[in-house]
Protein backbone atom coordinates (compact mmCIF):
# COMPACT_ATOMS: atom_id res chain seq x y z
CA UNK A 1 0.00 0.00 0.00
CA UNK A 2 1.62 3.51 -1.21
CA UNK A 3 0.60 6.76 -0.65
CA UNK A 4 2.07 9.51 -2.62
CA UNK A 5 3.27 12.27 0.08
CA UNK A 6 2.32 14.78 -3.24
CA UNK A 7 -1.28 14.17 -2.93
CA UNK A 8 -1.65 14.54 0.77
CA UNK A 9 -2.92 18.00 2.12
CA UNK A 10 -4.70 19.24 4.82
CA UNK A 11 -8.50 17.58 3.79
CA UNK A 12 -8.76 14.23 4.89
CA UNK A 13 -8.26 11.70 2.07
CA UNK A 14 -9.68 8.55 2.47
CA UNK A 15 -7.70 4.84 1.30
CA UNK A 16 -8.54 1.29 1.61
CA UNK A 17 -5.86 -1.29 1.10
CA UNK A 18 -6.82 -5.16 1.31
CA UNK A 19 -4.26 -7.82 2.09
CA UNK A 20 -4.79 -10.94 0.80
CA UNK A 21 -2.69 -14.31 1.45
CA UNK A 22 -0.25 -13.73 -1.12
CA UNK A 23 0.26 -10.18 1.73
CA UNK A 24 0.11 -12.08 4.76
CA UNK A 25 2.71 -14.74 3.70
CA UNK A 26 5.16 -12.51 2.48
CA UNK A 27 4.84 -9.60 5.24
CA UNK A 28 4.58 -11.58 8.92
CA UNK A 29 3.90 -15.29 8.65
CA UNK A 30 7.40 -16.54 8.07
CA UNK A 31 8.73 -14.57 10.44
CA UNK A 32 5.79 -15.87 13.09
CA UNK A 33 5.30 -19.05 12.02
CA UNK A 34 2.00 -18.79 11.42
CA UNK A 35 -0.49 -20.05 8.33
CA UNK A 36 -0.15 -18.80 5.34
CA UNK A 37 -3.59 -18.61 4.21
CA UNK A 38 -6.36 -15.99 5.92
CA UNK A 39 -9.55 -16.79 7.11
CA UNK A 40 -10.25 -13.57 5.90
CA UNK A 41 -8.20 -11.42 4.21
CA UNK A 42 -7.36 -7.93 5.90
CA UNK A 43 -8.66 -4.81 5.14
CA UNK A 44 -7.07 -1.33 5.67
CA UNK A 45 -9.61 1.27 5.50
CA UNK A 46 -8.41 5.08 7.06
CA UNK A 47 -7.98 8.25 5.98
CA UNK A 48 -4.65 10.49 5.49
CA UNK A 49 -4.12 14.04 5.70
CA UNK A 50 -1.15 16.80 6.53
CA UNK A 51 -0.85 19.28 9.15
CA UNK A 52 2.18 21.94 9.06
CA UNK A 53 4.66 19.75 7.45
CA UNK A 54 3.49 16.42 9.82
CA UNK A 55 1.23 13.58 8.18
CA UNK A 56 -1.30 11.81 9.95
CA UNK A 57 -2.75 8.29 9.01
CA UNK A 58 -5.19 7.03 10.48
CA UNK A 59 -8.22 4.17 10.89
CA UNK A 60 -8.88 0.54 11.06
CA UNK A 61 -7.72 -2.83 10.33
CA UNK A 62 -10.06 -5.94 10.26
CA UNK A 63 -9.60 -9.49 9.23
CA UNK A 64 -9.44 -13.03 10.42
CA UNK A 65 -6.98 -15.75 10.59
CA UNK A 66 -6.78 -19.07 11.85
CA UNK A 67 -5.20 -20.06 15.07
CA UNK A 68 -4.12 -23.22 17.44
CA UNK A 69 -5.51 -22.49 20.48
CA UNK A 70 -2.95 -23.06 22.93
CA UNK A 71 -5.13 -24.78 26.07
CA UNK A 72 -7.08 -27.49 23.70
CA UNK A 73 -5.27 -27.47 20.56
CA UNK A 74 -8.16 -27.08 18.56
CA UNK A 75 -8.25 -25.03 15.52
CA UNK A 76 -10.50 -21.80 15.26
CA UNK A 77 -11.60 -18.60 13.76
CA UNK A 78 -9.51 -15.18 14.96
CA UNK A 79 -11.10 -12.49 14.02
CA UNK A 80 -9.00 -8.81 14.49
CA UNK A 81 -10.29 -5.79 14.83
CA UNK A 82 -8.01 -2.64 15.63
CA UNK A 83 -7.67 0.84 14.99
CA UNK A 84 -4.23 2.41 13.96
CA UNK A 85 -2.71 6.04 13.76
CA UNK A 86 0.46 7.34 13.12
CA UNK A 87 2.17 10.63 13.05
CA UNK A 88 5.20 11.81 11.24
CA UNK A 89 7.35 14.16 10.94
CA UNK A 90 9.56 15.07 8.17
CA UNK A 91 13.11 13.28 8.59
CA UNK A 92 14.74 16.09 6.74
CA UNK A 93 18.85 15.60 7.47
CA UNK A 94 18.47 13.65 10.57
CA UNK A 95 19.15 9.99 10.04
CA UNK A 96 17.97 7.54 12.60
CA UNK A 97 20.14 5.53 15.36
CA UNK A 98 19.19 2.11 14.41
CA UNK A 99 20.48 0.57 11.11
CA UNK A 100 17.05 -0.72 10.57
CA UNK A 101 15.49 2.64 10.69
CA UNK A 102 17.48 3.58 8.23
CA UNK A 103 16.85 0.91 5.50
CA UNK A 104 13.07 1.41 6.48
CA UNK A 105 13.51 5.27 5.90
CA UNK A 106 15.23 4.44 2.42
CA UNK A 107 13.48 1.29 0.86
CA UNK A 108 9.17 2.16 2.71
CA UNK A 109 10.13 6.19 2.61
CA UNK A 110 8.89 6.54 6.63
CA UNK A 111 10.50 4.92 9.99
CA UNK A 112 8.70 4.17 12.75
CA UNK A 113 9.70 5.74 16.55
CA UNK A 114 10.24 4.56 19.92
CA UNK A 115 6.07 4.17 19.59
CA UNK A 116 4.34 2.70 16.85
CA UNK A 117 1.88 6.01 16.47
CA UNK A 118 4.75 8.14 15.39
CA UNK A 119 7.60 8.45 13.53
CA UNK A 120 9.85 10.06 10.71
CA UNK A 121 9.26 10.37 6.94
CA UNK A 122 11.32 10.87 3.43
CA UNK A 123 10.93 11.19 -0.27
CA UNK A 124 7.58 11.34 -2.39
CA UNK A 125 6.27 7.62 -1.16
CA UNK A 126 5.34 5.92 1.75
CA UNK A 127 4.80 2.46 1.55
CA UNK A 128 2.44 1.36 4.11
CA UNK A 129 3.25 -2.54 4.21
CA UNK A 130 5.27 -2.61 7.06
CA UNK A 131 3.82 -0.65 9.28
CA UNK A 132 0.09 -2.50 8.58
CA UNK A 133 2.20 -5.98 9.23
CA UNK A 134 2.57 -4.25 13.01
CA UNK A 135 -0.29 -3.30 13.60
CA UNK A 136 -1.42 -7.05 13.28
CA UNK A 137 1.26 -8.22 14.96
CA UNK A 138 0.70 -6.34 17.64
CA UNK A 139 -3.35 -7.32 17.45
CA UNK A 140 -2.93 -10.92 17.57
CA UNK A 141 -2.85 -12.73 20.93
CA UNK A 142 0.43 -13.74 22.41
CA UNK A 143 -1.39 -17.00 23.51
CA UNK A 144 -4.00 -17.71 21.37
CA UNK A 145 -7.72 -19.42 23.04
CA UNK A 146 -10.71 -20.35 21.27
CA UNK A 147 -13.05 -19.00 23.97
CA UNK A 148 -12.03 -17.86 27.67
CA UNK A 149 -13.41 -20.43 29.36
CA UNK A 150 -12.08 -23.13 27.38
CA UNK A 151 -10.42 -25.77 29.82
CA UNK A 152 -7.91 -27.19 27.79
CA UNK A 153 -6.29 -31.22 27.82
CA UNK A 154 -5.82 -33.36 30.58
CA UNK A 155 -2.04 -33.41 31.28
CA UNK A 156 -2.37 -36.94 31.99
CA UNK A 157 -4.83 -38.85 29.17
CA UNK A 158 -4.87 -35.95 26.81
CA UNK A 159 -8.40 -36.04 26.35
CA UNK A 160 -10.21 -32.36 25.32
CA UNK A 161 -11.49 -31.47 28.55
CA UNK A 162 -14.19 -29.26 26.92
CA UNK A 163 -15.75 -32.27 25.14
CA UNK A 164 -15.38 -35.10 27.81
CA UNK A 165 -14.43 -35.89 31.02
CA UNK A 166 -12.15 -37.78 32.26
CA UNK A 167 -11.57 -40.06 35.27
CA UNK A 168 -8.02 -39.10 36.16
CA UNK A 169 -7.04 -37.21 39.11
CA UNK A 170 -5.49 -33.94 39.79
CA UNK A 171 -2.57 -33.95 41.32
CA UNK A 172 -2.54 -30.46 43.00
CA UNK A 173 -0.86 -28.88 46.16
CA UNK A 174 -2.07 -25.57 48.15
CA UNK A 175 1.76 -25.11 48.26
CA UNK A 176 3.25 -23.08 45.31
CA UNK A 177 6.51 -24.89 46.83
CA UNK A 178 4.99 -28.29 46.16
CA UNK A 179 6.85 -28.95 42.95
CA UNK A 180 10.47 -27.73 44.67
CA UNK A 181 9.81 -30.13 47.55
CA UNK A 182 9.32 -33.22 45.06
CA UNK A 183 12.49 -32.05 43.34
CA UNK A 184 14.13 -32.09 46.58
CA UNK A 185 13.14 -35.48 47.36
CA UNK A 186 14.08 -36.80 44.05
CA UNK A 187 17.38 -35.56 44.50
CA UNK A 188 18.19 -36.62 48.18
CA UNK A 189 17.57 -40.60 46.60
CA UNK A 190 19.80 -39.98 43.92
CA UNK A 191 22.76 -39.85 46.32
Amino acid sequence: MKLLVDQINADPAPFAFQGDSAWWAAVIAKSRDLPLELAEPFRFEGEAHQMAENLFVEGNARGAIELECGRCLARYRHGLRESFRLVLEPAGGRSPLEPEANVALARDGLCLGEELESGWYRGHTLQLDAFFAEVVSLGLPVVPLCREECIGLCPQCGVDRNVENCECQETRSDSPFAALAALRGNAGRGR
